[in-house]
This record gives structure tokens, sequence and C-alpha cells, in this order.
């Protein structure tokens, strides 16, 4: 099975940005970690801060690999080309935030991401990517 993970932006400075709200990890160790519990799993991981390069990230993975998982950051709320993009390829993809996206600001309350996806998990930080990767490898339909 091979899994894509794609994070949107500011999420290269996961355990230096707010970390009363992102924690204290890196995305990096915990990859590191994830790959380790799934060996079975080929995993991918990209990160970009610019909305174009996600959407490229998502065409090259979504016709070929079997899940993706998509934290888009701040373009959720903003970005009616990434849930197009997710719209647009085959490939199941699962939204995650870290944080509980609905107990901050209002405008975080917006995506235009979340419909376009097979579910979303948010608020459980980074073990929310863990879950979705277990539920990718259980549901593969």
């Amino acid at each position: 099975m091979k899994i894509a993970i794609i994070n949107g932006p500011n999420l290269n400075l996961l355990g230096k940005r707010e970390p009363g709200i992102y924690g204290s990890a890196s995305f990096e160790s915990f990859f590191d970690q994830l790959q380790q519990s799934h060996p079975h799993i080929l995993f991918s991981y990209f990160q970009s801060n610019i909305e174009g390069d996600l959407v490229d990230e998502l065409q090259r993975k979504g016709f070929e690999w079997d899940g993706i998982v998509m934290n888009p950051g701040a373009y959720t709320h903003t970005s009616v080309a990434i849930g197009d993009a997710v719209a647009a390829i085959k490939t199941p993809v699962i939204e995650v935030h870290i944080s509980n996206v609905h107990a901050r600001e209002d405008f975080r309350k917006i995506s235009h991401v979340s419909a376009k996806c097979r579910g979303t998990i948010s608020g459980l930080g980074l073990y929310g990517y863990e879950l979705a990767v277990l539920a990718l490898s259980l549901n593969k339909d």
C-alpha cells in the first residue's frame, strides 16, 4: 500500500510554531515513527507553503497512490483550488488538522476541502495522521 502525506503552509514549523496549539514534536520525527509503526506501507511526505505546489502534488499522487492524508493548513479556509484538486483525483483523501479548528476562530470553521474528502480528523494532534493512515489501510474501497 502507498500512502502520501501532504502538508500545507507553516507545517514545516511544527515543534517550533505555537507549541501550545501544535505540540513540541517536529513532523519529521513523527513521520519517522509513523514509518516504523507501519513497515508494510510505503509513505511519501511532501510539504509546501505554496498553494500551486500542493495542487501539483495532489495531481501527481492522486491517480496512482492508494491514499492521501492531507493537512492543507490555512489553505483549508481559502483554497477552492485545493478543494477542486481533491475532487478531481481518484485516490481517497483524508483531511487532518492538528488543532480542533471548530474550537478556534470563526474563519477556521470554513473548509473548501472537507466536503471533497473521504473524511476529516481534527483536534487530536499528530495522532490524527495515524488514525487517517489506519482508516485508509483498513478501508481500501
